[in-house]
């Protein structure tokens, strides 16, 4: 990666280097080749199993060549034994769109009641890149034992309080990296993400390290568990909704299995929330 750029300025070719270097010879079919200077497949391994020449692939991964055909693409995502996810974001690198940067997102005045109108279950507003654009008191409330909460990646990486917040801290980080990966599809350059991904790298080696992997995830409605310090442990659900007329921003809501211990303890954190001292 480019020292002087957070998101380097060879995307297809630091993706393909990374899920290249993250492949051993017997994961793809090949024979174990002993002891080797780098991790990894050869480049002339991975040329190999896609069907195309070694200097063509050498091109791609150095940035020499930025325009690979489809059925290019489509033969290095199997040869790389990418997921559904990795592969739609290498199809993305090789066919960037033009730029479209837009002004700071804003949620709309509008979805303050609609949060509000879910007294029992934490609600947010996500921007683009995890910016917290928007919650009502039950998020303030799940969210009490953080000093970071304007950004969900900040809150993670960031903030001290989260190894002891979320209950499997070490696979919700590396979650969160690789959505990050898929928000930001090939829009590298984009102001608001060049300025996050430099502030974690620089506050965080562990974000370091996985954003260096190039692992792509889209967001999943999977359960998380929080610590949290007054009402104990909760295992709760998110549903996520896409914001009509504001692309990329996403209503997200939280919900705990009925008649559960979480959702006995989702009932104190709503007593926490009506408090006057919870903003």
């Amino acid at each position: 990666m480019d020292s002087t750029h957070p998101l380097g300025t060879n995307p297809l070719g630091e993706f393909l280097r990374a899920h290249r270097q993250a492949l051993h010879p017997q994961d793809v079919g090949l024979p174990p080749a002993g002891r080797r200077r780098t991790p990894g497949l050869r480049r002339e391994e991975l040329a190999v199993l896609a069907g195309i020449s070694t200097d063509y692939y050498v091109r791609l991964e150095q940035g020499r060549e930025r325009s690979p055909s489809d059925q290019v693409v489509g033969a290095l995502a199997r040869a790389l034994s990418l997921d559904p996810d990795s592969s739609a974001h290498l199809h993305l690198l090789a066919r960037p769109a033009r730029p479209a940067f837009r002004s700071v997102e804003r949620a709309s005045p509008e979805l303050r009641e609609l949060l509000e109108s879910w007294p029992d279950n934490p609600a947010f507003v996500l921007g683009r890149f995890n910016d917290v654009l928007m919650r009502n008191r039950m998020a303030a409330a799940l969210y009490g034992d953080m000093a970071i909460t304007d950004n969900l990646a900040k809150t993670i990486f960031l903030d001290p309080a989260a190894r002891r917040f979320y209950g499997n801290w070490e696979y919700v980080a590396r979650t969160v990296a690789a959505n990050l990966r898929a928000a930001a599809g090939a829009d590298v350059g984009h102001p608001r993400l060049v300025a996050l991904v430099g502030e974690l790298s620089a506050g965080s080696p562990e974000f370091r390290e996985l954003w260096a992997r190039h692992e792509v995830r889209s967001k999943r409605a999977e359960p998380k568990v929080f610590q949290h310090s007054r009402v104990g442990t909760l295992t709760l659900t998110h549903q996520s909704f896409a914001v009509n007329g504001a692309p990329g921003q996403q209503l997200i809501v939280y919900h705990a299995a009925p008649d559960s211990p979480s959702a006995q303890a989702l009932a104190g954190l709503a007593g926490l929330a009506a408090s006057p001292n919870n903003a």
